[in-house]
């Protein structure tokens, strides 16, 4: 962990400020950002500072060492799958230690647009779903969007472009300009799976 997070100390002071930073645990440092960028046309500076072993534990430190010095304009929060017996433990605990991370995100920038993204759970987990509900509690509570991606969902790469691509080139979901709801962003971003793709 302390290798990943002096990794990207190092590549934050190459980067730019102002994009969008995807903040997870192992499984979300495969995200495979230039493709899906590309695929999508999306205008977007995007930065992944996922981190293997990220948790509620240790994840204010993380951010502000990994993530804080890019001031993010938009951030994707896919904390939990560490926290997991946290919550089994002391489901209030783990609310309260998620709410403090996001009003700790809060403190340091007040226009900075939060996802809460949901564990996946295709295997209807009840833990994992009571989980979600929590997040998705904390999200409304926090002023944050809650994108839900519990269900694994066949993703069609070239399908899923078309829809996207016509709902926004005619206005219906974008018009006059306004950025592109985080809920779309996240499906693209944390339903990618290779075996999908053909």
């Amino acid at each position: 962990m302390e290798r990943v997070i002096k990794t990207y100390r190092s590549l934050n002071s190459l980067a730019t400020t102002g994009g969008l930073v995807i903040f997870g645990g192992a499984e979300d440092r495969l995200i495979p950002l230039g493709e899906l960028k590309e695929t999508f046309d999306l205008q977007y500076t995007f930065y992944n500072r996922s981190v293997p072993g990220l948790c509620l534990g240790n994840a204010e430190k993380t951010y502000d060492q990994c993530v804080a010095p890019l001031a993010p304009q938009e951030i994707y929060l896919h904390i939990g799958d560490a926290d997991i017996a946290l919550f089994t433990e002391n489901a209030a605990g783990f609310d309260e230690g998620y709410c403090h991370l996001v009003q700790h995100i809060r403190s340091l920038d007040k226009k900075c647009r939060i996802a809460i993204i949901s564990l996946k759970n295709p295997d209807n987990d009840p833990v994992i779903t009571d989980l979600n509900k929590h997040l998705a509690v904390i999200a409304q509570n926090e002023n944050c969007e809650f994108c839900d991606i519990a269900k694994q969902q066949v993703w069609n790469p070239r399908q899923t472009k078309d829809v996207v691509s016509f709902l926004y080139s005619t206005g219906f979901v974008r018009p006059l300009k306004q950025k592109r709801p985080l809920q779309d962003i996240a499906k693209i971003l944390f339903c990618y799976e290779p075996a999908y793709i053909v």
